[in-house]
């Protein structure tokens, strides 16, 4: 069985050709190209929303995971397999510093529907994405620490 950083990853993999179900994240307003990106995929709702990977595992939850260096260029997209048509939350992670950990000072952060951030998590609710059985496309824009909270970087 997987344990610590790699829990998550081999239900996640998507194969040459996939048909689904799977979302294929676009990932968008990255600062840099430099670290990481993990994404993962939780239940939508508030309890299970960003809890820990091992707890969601052995309840028997949803929990997928993947997680790549930063392509070079554009564009940035990351599929994942789900299991199924449904409701999913998903987080992405550019982890800048490659610790494997969000860290707000150096770290990005986004989630699927783009809910605005302030100091706490969002809701499961704001983050919802509705699946179905084939390639569900979403878009992920990245925020930042920017003064007293976390926003997407000025368009250049």
């Amino acid at each position: 069985m997987d344990t610590g950083p790699d829990l998550g990853k081999a239900e996640a993999k998507c194969r040459p050709g996939e048909q689904g179900p799977a979302l294929l994240v676009r990932v968008d307003g990255l600062k840099d190209r430099g670290g990481n990106l993990k994404l993962e995929v939780y239940p939508s709702n508030d309890d299970d929303f960003l809890q820990d990977d091992n707890i969601l595992i052995n309840a028997g939850k949803v929990f997928r995971r993947v997680e790549v260096p930063v392509p070079a260029k554009d564009p940035v997209e990351l599929c994942v397999r789900i299991p199924g048509p449904g409701n999913y939350s998903v987080s992405v992670l550019h982890d800048r510093d490659t610790n494997r950990k969000f860290g707000w000072t150096v770290d990005g952060i986004g989630f699927s529907a783009n809910p605005r951030l302030g100091w706490s998590k969002p809701k499961a609710a704001k983050a919802r994405i509705s699946a179905d059985g084939g390639i569900t496309r979403i878009d992920v824009v990245m925020n930042y620490r920017r003064g007293l909270g976390m926003s997407p970087l000025p368009k250049s």
